[in-house]
């Protein structure tokens, strides 16, 4: 049967199954590939859009056999069967609400996410970087002329302070429309309301059949702590901010040193071989 059968491990990518260096651990990839073995099953839950992690489940031959969950919540999306399963496009007022943020924050760019394109308005140095990251090209457009609907917006700028100001700006003039989440400190996602990590993670699982007791969550961003809420026993890589590590049960080993691995063996003890 498996010591793993009916557990699901869900692991943000970027910082926490990929390193710094823009790898998979050899040490991680043979964990994950035992722990599928065993019966498990591991989901992958990324900020990144349909788009970009494509190209990271090609380029990787990323050993998923869960949907992944993309855009922070807002799409979940089957690579086995190349099916979407469930997707929460930004409300039809998105474009008139991003508009009034930039009006009241002109310093602040952001990108727009459409089907299978990224349209920018006020690229910056950060938005060049990000998109040079995740090897996709923005196409600069005016708001009102950018098609709708949109799966989510990261709105950019190198001032963490900046954008704290906006997150509050968005949360306070909208509450009821959009969860706004850092992914990093120059990196504010917004997606529809109810489009988060930790209730995406509760669909895959009931999808699967697995039970709340046997969902395992591990990841390094303030996206990732509502996920890590749903968790029965929560991780956290020792290069998480502050607040994540502070929101997690267990702080494992950075990014850089195979952090999956040693959750994975972690996780032995809780699920001991059947003779």
């Amino acid at each position: 049967m498996g010591r793993f059968r009916g557990v699901l491990l869900a692991t943000d990518y970027d910082d926490t199954l990929y390193s710094t260096n823009a790898t998979i651990s050899p040490e991680n990839r043979q964990a994950i590939e035992y722990f599928v073995a065993e019966g498990g099953k591991f989901c992958i839950s990324t900020g990144r859009s349909y788009i970009n992690f494509a190209i990271q489940m090609e380029k990787e031959r990323l050993p998923v056999n869960a949907p992944v969950i993309l855009s922070n919540g807002a799409s979940i999306y089957d690579f086995a069967t190349e099916e979407s399963l469930w997707l929460k496009h930004l409300p039809p007022l998105a474009p008139r609400h991003l508009a009034q943020v930039c009006r009241a924050f002109p310093q602040v760019g952001f990108e727009a996410y459409h089907q299978d394109e990224v349209f920018t308005f006020r690229a910056n140095e950060v938005t060049r970087h990000h998109l040079t990251r995740c090897h996709l090209t923005g196409v600069p457009r005016a708001i009102e002329a950018m098609p709708v609907p949109w799966i989510k917006v990261i709105l950019q700028h190198p001032d963490p302070g900046m954008l704290q100001q906006v997150q509050t700006y968005v949360r306070t003039q909208w509450p009821e429309d959009y969860d706004v989440t850092f992914s990093n400190p120059y990196l504010l996602e917004v997606t529809a309301k109810g489009a988060n990590k930790g209730l995406s993670v509760l669909w895959v699982a009931n999808h699967l059949q697995v039970k709340r007791q046997d969902i395992y969550c591990v990841g390094n961003g303030l996206n990732d702590i509502p996920m890590l809420q749903v968790s029965a026993l929560s991780f956290a890589p020792a290069n998480s901010y502050p607040a994540v590590r502070a929101a997690a049960d267990v702080v494992l080993p950075s990014c850089d040193e195979s952090c999956v691995a040693e959750m994975i063996r972690q996780l032995e003890a809780r699920y001991p071989a059947t003779p």
